[in-house]
């Protein structure tokens, strides 16, 4: 993986229009929402997680019971869409929030950020470090946000240009099928071994770390699991594999939906120097994009479908965010700042048209605007509020 190169904003930002005030309250005004939402936490809520897991559990239970007799067609196709449906509740509405610390006010060893570890290649630890400190933090900083096209796409046409790129319609497609480990890989962060900012000792040992992990979820879905079939074990075999490819496929698009559709703005890295509180809510907004759908729809997508007040309120509780949404809707037109949201299919077709679009040279604008005033900082302000908002 190649370190990345980024030029000078090409569009101006669609915050460029408020005052330093403006900003400032309008951080205060959601302030006031996180608040709001952390006080009335209780007994429904906590009803809530345990009812998901519980769910999780019976699909997962159920699902590979019934890959036991695999060789029987239809018990091979309930198995395996049961199997994807934990799965994807397990990664998505359960392990990413439960990481987050969304559920960290229960006080319930079971279910928290410090004991919880998924069905996922990457290892809790390693995901809270990438994810929750740096893509939280710098979420969509060119050269800081290391998700920005995950080290191997151009996804902005600050971007600079590489042969290699021209390929890269058929890498979205490839790691879409093989995501968890695309990320548990990237997660060990190769291309600053190669640059010489990381020792290679610690990234041997994050590998050893990972590999730990990675056996164990091998074991489980390529060979104990299938042994319980008996001459079923390919059957069974293939039938997690498709389970997986389906869960990878899913959270990459839904994950690729809420950062990279037309109207999410990336950002210089000297818009961190002395970065507000009000500033960085901006910055999560505009950088965040949600998906339209009703409850099931939401629930599949672990909520990231409300990606936008994710960004906002990481460490809230996800079954909080749709009435959460209307506010932050309502605050965004007051202010006049877009709110990104479309249907799966629509907002799916811009990111797979912005991957082909910047798989050729340029991709921008055919006639770049100047580069954006930056929001106005107030002297003596300090950097920054993000670390302890994302931690």
């Amino acid at each position: 993986m190649a370190t990345q190169t980024f030029g000078p904003s090409m569009t101006p930002s669609a915050a460029a229009h408020l005052t330093d005030e403006q900003v400032e309250a309008l951080g205060a005004e959601l302030d006031a929402i996180r608040a709001e939402v952390v006080g009335s936490l209780g007994e429904a809520d906590a009803r809530y997680i345990h009812r998901v897991i519980a769910v999780q559990r019976g699909l997962e239970v159920g699902g590979r019971g019934a890959l036991i007799f695999s060789l029987f067609p239809p018990a091979w196709v309930a198995g395996t869409a049961a199997l994807s449906v934990a799965k994807i509740l397990d990664n998505m509405e359960i392990g990413h929030n439960v990481l987050h610390g969304q559920w960290d006010w229960m006080r319930d060893p079971k279910i928290h950020s410090t004991t919880w570890e998924w069905d996922h290649a990457s290892p809790a630890a390693s995901w809270k470090k990438s994810h929750n400190y740096e893509h939280h933090t710098f979420t969509n900083i060119r050269g800081k946000d290391r998700d920005l096209g995950y080290s191997i796409m151009r996804i902005t046409p600050e971007q600079e240009w590489k042969p290699a790129d021209l390929f890269q319609p058929l890498v979205n497609l490839g790691l879409s099928m093989i995501f968890e480990w695309g990320i548990a890989i990237y997660d060990v962060e190769f291309e600053k071994v190669k640059n010489g900012t990381k020792p290679w000792p610690q990234a041997k040992g994050e590998l050893m770390g990972l590999w730990r992990k990675a056996r164990r979820q091998l074991a489980k879905d390529y060979v104990l699991f299938p042994l319980l079939s008996g001459p079923g074990f390919l059957s069974t075999v293939a039938a997690n594999a498709t389970a997986n490819v389906v869960r990878n496929m899913w959270s990459h698009a839904v994950i690729f939906c809420g950062h990279f559709p037309d109207g999410v703005e990336t950002f210089e890295e000297e818009r961190l120097d002395g970065e507000t509180k009000g500033q960085w809510y901006v910055r999560q907004m505009l950088g965040s994009a949600n998906l339209s759908g009703g409850k099931l729809f939401h629930l599949m997508t672990g909520n990231l479908s409300h990606q936008i007040e994710h960004h906002l309120f990481p460490d809230v509780p996800s079954n909080r965010y749709a009435e959460i949404a209307p506010k932050v809707q309502e605050i965004c037109k007051r202010y006049g700042l877009p709110y990104t949201t479309g249907s799966l299919p629509r907002q799916y077709g811009k990111v797979l048209r912005k991957i082909t679009r910047l798989a050729f040279p340029g991709g921008g604008p055919k006639q770049p605007a100047p580069a954006p005033a930056r929001l106005p900082v107030p002297a003596g302000r300090k950097p920054s509020a993000a670390v302890r908002l994302a931690s």
